[in-house]
This record gives C-alpha cells, structure tokens and sequence, in this order.
C-alpha cells in the first residue's frame, strides 16, 4: 500500500469515530497547494542536469504550515502529499500552532558534491521562495539534508526578503539554530517511550531494543536508550545489521561510524545483512529509517513486543493488523517522532522572539510536552475504545476540524 492510501485509510478510521460528514472530509484530506519544479544545475564538470522537485502544503489552519525537506532518489508527488498530510496530524496531536507541509528533490545526495548541493539547494528556494515564509511556511531539515543545507536556503531566501532566520528550522546555531536540536527526533523518541512504559508500570532499563537505521534519529535514540540502561541488542543501517544480545556499546560503534562510515570490522557484535534487523528477538522495535518497512509481507517476521516509531509512516495498516492479532503494541509516529518539530517550534519562537534558549530548557520544554501529548493520546484511545494509532489521527483530525469551522468559510 502506498503512503497515500495508507495516511487517507488511517484518516478515514479517524473520521468514522469523529463523524465527520463527506463535505468536512474533503475539505481536510486536500491539500492547499501542491508545487512541482524544475531545478536545472550546472555540475562541476561543465554539463547540466535537471532534478524534479516539490512543496506540498497540506493545511494551514491552526498556524503556518511546517515540514522537511528531503533530498533522496525516491522522492515523489505521492510520498510528498503523505508526509505533508502527516505533518498536519503530527502538529496537531502535538498541540504545535503549525499545519502540516513537506518537500523534497528527487536526487541523491552522495552523488552530488558539496557545491552541487549546495547550488541545487539555492536552485530549489528560488522555485518556492515566494511559499516559504516564518508565518507561511517553514521548512526544516529531513533525509538528506541537514543543519548546512537549511543556512544556505536561509541566506537564499534573505536576498529576496532580508534576513529572517525563522523561516527556517535546523540552522547551525551561528545563523539562529537551536541547542539540543540535532538529538531532539531522538531524544523526543527516549521520552514518549518512558511516559508510555509507565502505564505498564516499566522503565526504559527493563527492556530491549533494536533500532533500524542509524542516521540521526537513530544513532540518537540508540545512544540514550544505551545511557538510560536500556540493552540495545541489533543496529542497522542501509547495508548491514550488527546483532549482540549481551548489548551493543553504542558510543563505541558511533565513534566506529564516525571513523570509518560503515559498520564493517566493528569488533563488538555479528554482521549480518540490512534485513536480517526486523527479526532479531527484542523487546522493542525502533524503526527509525525510510517509511513502509512494517508491511504484510515483514510484520510476520517482528519478534518485538513494543514498536516505537521514529520513522514517518513506518508501518502500512495492513502491518497493523497482523501486529493486533499478535498482540504487538505500537507508538505512531505522528506522535512518537514529534520532538524534532517540537524543538523546531522552540527554535520558530527563539528567532521570532531574538532571545535564544539554554539547552536546559529546551530538553525541560520537550519532555513537559512529550509527556502531556501522550496523556492526551492516552485519553483518547480510552475514550474511543482504539489503539493509539487511531486515538492520535482523532485528536488531530478534530483538532484541525475545529481550527477550520473557526475560521469560517
């Protein structure tokens, strides 16, 4: 099932309990503006080569729309409408005053020196420039892009408007970025798992844990999960899975990857390949990769307990379907992966404000609202009798719905 059909099923759940009526659904799976562009460059040798590229804006209801840039082969129209329509519901399950947008360039980035990229990124911004904005849309770092990639498209957008850092999120703290934001997705992940594990009446320390992927969400939530005396027993990346049920030394293999950039000849756990991840035994399942991992076809395979998705739209319905037949219990990843752009909206107000936060409270904001967004997910999967997947598109869905209605026609 593809991400569309998957976020518009997965809506549609939510809308059946809220009863909404056809006008009111229409009005909320459409997007507001959809971009498609051409981005011709110049690359170092002298040719030329044109990449297809998107912004999507879902909703803007309840603020301006908030969302990632992506740089990868697989970039679509599809996937960029999902992920902007999760950006929607993430920001309203996590009480953000944001709706919901994405964006992306179908390229792959290791193919691309540093001025390539950087000559695409400004490419891109002169495309959209006149949709972006800091209370019309702000982009923020995603898959192949990171803190470098969102200055240049800040220091892009200031020679047609002046400079305005907040127009986007993720900047290197020289050009207005925020402290803790780099480990925020991660750490965001560390404490929805430890207000969801109390209910069970655990601790992170209690359990087991394998994280697919190792980028920046994953690399981060491995670390803590590690330091909060959580046993992590497989990585993966995009080649290999190391696998030691005795626990994996986290900060050694970070400092390994570091080093050598792969996972090959690190001394402190078993090679095997990508895959062999999804069916290592653990107590709980971090993925935290590239989304549609979980589908009919893998769930059979998954040996966890819990799955905590730090990942955007890791897991197809289908794949939650067998997980309740199972008995397997999941976090969504339109709450559980929310503290990136939670910290992102501290970094929005820090540049809008001019004052600048200690990382202190940073961390002390994003737990405070972590632990008060499960609450209310809580609450609602008791109210309506549903999993937390479908107790998270509600709140959102009504969320928005009020938002919209208050707005008039």
């Amino acid at each position: 099932m593809n991400a569309v059909d998957a976020v518009h099923q997965q809506f549609e759940k939510a809308a059946d309990l809220l009863g909404l009526d056809a006008k009111a659904r229409r009005r909320l799976l459409t997007a507001t503006r959809e971009i498609k562009a051409e981005c011709t460059i110049s690359r170092d040798d002298g040719s030329e080569e044109t990449f297809v590229a998107f912004r999507v804006q879902h909703d803007s209801s309840r603020g301006p729309c908030k969302g990632g840039i992506r740089f990868h082969p697989g970039v679509d129209a599809d996937e960029v409408n999902a992920l902007a329509a999760l950006m929607t519901w993430k920001t309203a399950v996590a009480g953000l005053p944001f709706g919901g947008a994405k964006g992306g360039v179908a390229c792959d980035p290791a193919t691309l020196s540093r001025a390539e990229l950087q000559r695409l990124t400004r490419t891109y911004v002169e495309r959209v420039h006149d949709a972006i904005g800091p209370y019309k849309d702000i982009p923020a770092p995603d898959m192949g892009t990171n803190a470098e990639v969102m200055g240049w498209i800040a220091d892009e957008y200031s020679k047609y408007y002046g400079w305005a850092p907040a127009v986007v999120t993720g900047k290197p703290l020289e050009l207005g970025g925020s402290l803790g934001r780099d480990a925020a997705t991660g750490l965001g992940l560390l404490y929805a798992a430890e207000r969801w594990f109390e209910d069970y009446g655990a601790k992170i320390g209690d359990f087991t844990y394998a994280v697919q992927g190792f980028g920046n969400v994953g690399s981060h939530a491995a670390r803590l999960f590690h330091e909060s005396g959580g046993r992590v027993v497989a990585v993966s990346n995009s080649k290999n899975t190391v696998v030691n049920q005795r626990g994996i030394d986290v900060p050694a293999l970070i400092e390994h990857v570091r080093k050598t950039r792969s996972f090959a000849n690190f001394g402190g756990g078993e090679l095997r390949d990508s895959a062999a991840l999804l069916s290592v035994p653990c107590d709980v399942l971090v993925p935290a990769a590239l989304g549609g991992v979980l589908t009919k076809e893998t769930a059979s395979k998954v040996c966890a307990r819990f799955i905590l998705e730090g990942a955007n739209h890791p897991t197809d319905p289908e794949a939650d379907a067998i997980f309740a037949r199972q008995g397997v219990l999941a976090l969504p990843d339109i709450y559980a992966n929310s503290g990136g752009v939670t910290v992102s909206y501290f970094e929005w107000v820090q540049n809008i404000q001019q004052y600048p936060w200690d990382e202190d409270r940073v961390n002390q904001e994003l737990r405070k609202r972590m632990r008060a967004a499960y609450d209310d997910l809580a609450a609602a999967a008791r109210k309506y009798s549903c999993d937390l997947r479908t107790a998270a598109f509600a709140i959102a869905v009504e969320r928005v719905h009020r938002a919209t209605l208050a707005r008039g026609l």
